[in-house]
Formats: C-alpha cells, sequence, structure tokens
C-alpha cells in the first residue's frame, strides 16, 4: 500500500500489486473530498458558509453526484503556484439529479486559492457547461470565488471570456441558474448576468463591477460591500439578483423547487403534476377582492393566489419593479408563467423597471415552453420627466417586442383598467394574444373617463355655467359610450366576458385547448430588439 505525502499528498511510494493501485487511489480521492485541512473548513463555517461538497449534497438528490475531473490540477509556474497543486484546483464539477432529473453543477471551493479562477479551473468549468448544453440539461453554478487568479495572469482572464461565450450559447437552450453564496467582483459577475435566474444570500455574497476601494478612491464615497453589492441592494434596486434569502440551505431549497417548475431544456415542456385543485372549483371570492371602482387599489398577489393549483406560485423578482408581479405556477398541474399588474404600487402603471422585469420574463417563458398568462389592471405608463429622459419608449418597447415575439400560447384577462399603450403593449389581442378575456368590471380605453372627457369637451366644458356640473355629465356620457364593459367584446377585441368566480376553469380549458399551438417566427438569424 501507498502512504500519501502529508503536504503535497503526492504518493511516497510506488504500489506493487493491483490492490495497491486501488488503494492507493482512493487514498488519493479521499484528499480531495476532504478538501485542504481541517483549519479551512472550519474557516469557511466561520463565515457562515457552508463547503462547496455540503452545498452539492443540499442541491442534488441524495448519492446522485458524478464528479468530473475530480484529479484535476493546475500547471502554473511561479509565484510560489508550483509548490502548491491541490486537487480539483478550486473548483467541484459533475452531474446529478434534482427529483429524479438530471442537473449540472459546478461549485467553486473557497477554501483552495479562494476559488479563484486559473486555466485548470476554467477549463473544468468549460467542460461541464459543454457537457450541460450537450446533454440538454440545466447548469446551476454555486459561486463563492475571489474572481481571477491573479498569479496566473491572462490565462485566468481568457478562462472567464470561455465562460461567458458558452453563457450565451446556452442562453434559450437550457435553463442557466447563479446561485451566489460569496463574493463575485470584476468580470466575475457577468457570467450570472447572463444567465436566466440569480439567486443571494443576504451578508455572505455580494456581486459588484469594482469594491468598496476602487469606489472610493475614484469618486471619494464610502461604502460597505453589503451596501454596495449585497443581496438586498440586487433584490430591491438593481434587480440583478431575483431572489434573495437569509440562509444558504433555504436559497438551495428553492432552487430545486425552481427546477421543478422548468424543462429540461427548450424542445421539452416544463414537467406536468397531477393536481388536487378541481378544474371546475369556484372563486367567489374575487367577486369581493377586486373593487368595481378602478381607483380603489387591491393585492393582486391574493387574486393569482385564488386561481392557481393550491394557491402555490413563486414570484421572480418579488421585491424589484413590484407595480408588476412576475410568477411561475401551476394551472391543472401545467406550468404556466403570469405577469401582473400591481394595484398596490404605483397604481400597477407600466414605468421602465416594471417594463424591463416583464420583458425579461416573458422571453424566458417563451424559450421554455411556459405558456404565459396575463393579467391587466394597468391606467397606462408612469408619467414624469425622469421616465421619459430615463428612455420610457425604449423600455417599454422591450415589453412589447418580448410579447410580439413569444409564440407560446399566450392568454390575457382584462380585470379592470386597461388604458392606452399600456393596454396594447400588455398582451392585447392586437399583438398577438391567442384569447383574450376581461371580467364585466373591465375598462378599455384610450384614456380614463375624466381626462378623455376633459379633452374632448374641453369647449363645452369652459363654456358651461356651471362647467363642473358640464363635466360630469361629460364623463358620464364617455363612460356609457366607450368604456362600458361590452365595447370591446361588441367589436371582437375581446373574446369572452366572463364570470370572475369561473376564472380558473376558462383558462384551464384555454390552456388545454392550446396545448398543441404552433407557431414559426419569419426565417432570420435573430431580432434586433430595443435596448
Amino acid at each position: 500500500m501507498t502512504v500519501l505525502e502529508e503536504t503535497t499528498g503526492e504518493p511516497t511510494g510506488e504500489p506493487t500489486d493491483a490492490r495497491g493501485r486501488v488503494a492507493e487511489l482512493h487514498e488519493i480521492r479521499a484528499r480531495a473530498v476532504a478538501g485542504p485541512s481541517e483549519k479551512a473548513t472550519e474557516a469557511q463555517h466561520a463565515k457562515g458558509k457552508l463547503t462547496a461538497r455540503e452545498r452539492i449534497e443540499l442541491l442534488l438528490d441524495p448519492g446522485s453526484f458524478q464528479e468530473v475531473e475530480q484529479l484535476r490540477r493546475h500547471r502554473a509556474q511561479g509565484f510560489g503556484l508550483e509548490a502548491k497543486k491541490p486537487y480539483t484546483d478550486g473548483v467541484i464539477t459533475g452531474w446529478g439529479t434534482v427529483e429524479g432529473r438530471t442537473v449540472f453543477v459546478y461549485a467553486h471551493d473557497f477554501r483552495i486559492f479562494g476559488g479563484a479562477l486559473g486555466e485548470a479551473h476554467a477549463t473544468k468549468i468549460h467542460k461541464i457547461m459543454d457537457m450541460a448544453i450537450a446533454a440538454g440539461a440545466p447548469l446551476v453554478s454555486l459561486n463563492d470565488g475571489a474572481g481571477a487568479r491573479i498569479q496566473e495572469g491572462v490565462s485566468a482572464l481568457a478562462g472567464y471570456g470561455g465562460i461567458f461565450q458558452r453563457n450565451t450559447k446556452a442562453s434559450g437552450v437550457i435553463p442557466q441558474i447563479s446561485v451566489m453564496l460569496g463574493p463575485c467582483a470584476g468580470g466575475a459577475a457577468y457570467s450570472p448576468a447572463l444567465t436566466d435566474f440569480v439567486f443571494m444570500v443576504r451578508e455572505t455574497s455580494q456581486m459588484f463591477i469594482t469594491g468598496p476601494d476602487v469606489v472610493k478612491a475614484v469618486t471619494g464615497e464610502e461604502i460597505t460591500q453589503n451596501g454596495l453589492g449585497g443581496a438586498d441592494v440586487h433584490a430591491e434596486t438593481s434587480g440583478v439578483c431575483h431572489f434573495a434569502y437569509d440562509d444558504e440551505e433555504t436559497c438551495i431549497a428553492e432552487v430545486r423547487y425552481l427546477l421543478s417548475l422548468l424543462p429540461q431544456n427548450n424542445r421539452e415542456n416544463p414537467p406536468r403534476v397531477d393536481s388536487s385543485d378541481p378544474v371546475e372549483r369556484r372563486s367567489d371570492v374575487l367577486l369581493d377582492l377586486v373593487p368595481a371602482d378602478g381607483n380603489r387599489p387591491y393585492d393582486m398577489a391574493k387574486v393569482i393566489e385564488e386561481i392557481v393549483d393550491d394557491g402555490e406560485y413563486l414570484e421572480v423578482h418579488e421585491r424589484w419593479a413590484r407595480n408588476i408581479i412576475c410568477a411561475l405556477a401551476r394551472l391543472d398541474g401545467q406550468v404556466v408563467g403570469i405577469i401582473a399588474n400591481q394595484p398596490q404600487v404605483l397604481a400597477g402603471v407600466l414605468d421602465i423597471e416594471a417594463s424591463e422585469k416583464a420583458a425579461r420574463f416573458v422571453q424566458m417563458c417563451d424559450a421554455f415552453n411556459i405558456p404565459i398568462v396575463t393579467f391587466l389592471d394597468v391606467p397606462g405608463f408612469l408619467p414624469g420627466v425622469d421616465q421619459e429622459h430615463g428612455g420610457i419608449i425604449r423600455h417599454g418597447a422591450k415589453l412589447l417586442y418580448a410579447y410580439c415575439n413569444a409564440t407560446v400560447p399566450r392568454i390575457s384577462l382584462i380585470l379592470r383598467k386597461a388604458y392606452g399603450g399600456a393596454y396594447i403593449v400588455m398582451d392585447s389581442q392586437s399583438i398577438g394574444a391567442d384569447l383574450t378575456y376581461a371580467w364585466p368590471t373591465n375598462e378599455i380605453a384610450v384614456m380614463g373617463a375624466e381626462g378623455a372627457a376633459n379633452v374632448i369637451f374641453r369647449r363645452q366644458i369652459a363654456g358651461a355655467e356651471d362647467p363642473e356640473a358640464m363635466r360630469a355629465r361629460m364623463v358620464k356620457e364617455y363612460k356609457s359610450e366607450l368604456m362600458h364593459p361590452y365595447y370591446a367584446a361588441e367589436r371582437g377585441l375581446v373574446d369572452d366576458v366572463i364570470d370572475p368566480a369561473e376564472t380558473r376553469e376558462v383558462l384551464v380549458r384555454s390552456l388545454a385547448m392550446l396545448q398543441s399551438k404552433h407557431a414559426d417566427l419569419p426565417s432570420r438569424k435573430h431580432g434586433n430588439p430595443p435596448q
């Protein structure tokens, strides 16, 4: 039997038979699995962080992980690297299963070179990404690294380029999920930004292009790492992070849940499950939940809960651009993407951030064969100098483009207000919605009755003995002529006006009909969406 040298992990002598070779292999593997030292593991735990292998165990089904290139080591020379050549080179790669379905994963091991990326490290990641694309299975990255390995110079930077290129190649082909479990600075932050979903853990994970020291040197501003690029900042302010959690265990459990709602690749449909929630279940509570008065707010989240299977849904970007809701849920066991205005926040208007949030969600659903259901209660686009100068036209067009480009089944439901350009943009029949329904409380118009009356009857109101009485009469007249619930239905712009209590059944049966929908886009290399 061969004994491994304590500091380098090298064999101290040659085994003489096959049993000795196997024993040597097991010793080397044990050393690779254990990591650099118990002290390094304790330091990782002291920061409130799990090790890379502990994270993989939480993510994948028990006993399913198959590691790739466990014994890989770097070949770099100089700066003391030749004396320190640990197995795995600071990243663990392989595949396993989540609820029985194949998932590929790579996890930075912060205990080795701080998880920094070198040439061998990058090559391992490139290989597992290529395998995921070839196999047509999701890729999850568990990020906890200090950026490029400075000692390896440009070779490390080129490694990032290879990752970015593969992220882009895989985009819309397989689901890509980035889980931020430590620092992520500089160019390394662009890989997560290229993926479909970004998860973060409060206090322990950060993302930024330039750190607090550089920010202070250049601008004079003093800020902490979490204040600059922590989970809450990216979940609420920048929109970089889709999900933020207090601990790694909860975070990784939610990654598993998200994977259960996504297909393996763009050639498959999301997994369907048996539902115990009856299709024909009436929701009479909706009649009281949504006020008929368009000026009264309500919680759209409660509407969604009442309609979807068992009231369960996963909201994406829950804390960013809260005036619009984007969520994954199931209707009769089938996964759907829901986009809904939220009247509780800014009256549910569309603004720059809401348009961007919804546009990316529509694109994700369309890429992965997830039908889209849109709930409208939108008074228009947010007016203001900041919005116009910030490019609301350009950003609003992103949502319009995403809907027009989507070929998955699309159903829109108008609950209450649907005014102006925002009505058109929110998947109206005129831009390709397959089916459009409305509740009897709907108001579809160019603008609200008050504003319309002020424009159309300006002279009559100004010349009246009692302008306020005249304005009230004109508003009532405009509503009765152009804003009654059946105006759009009479002109074929709404397929049906339905009883709110029957919404769930109508949606489920409509989705069943659209299940075999097939639509081809014009032949082209790619579109040129607004940026």
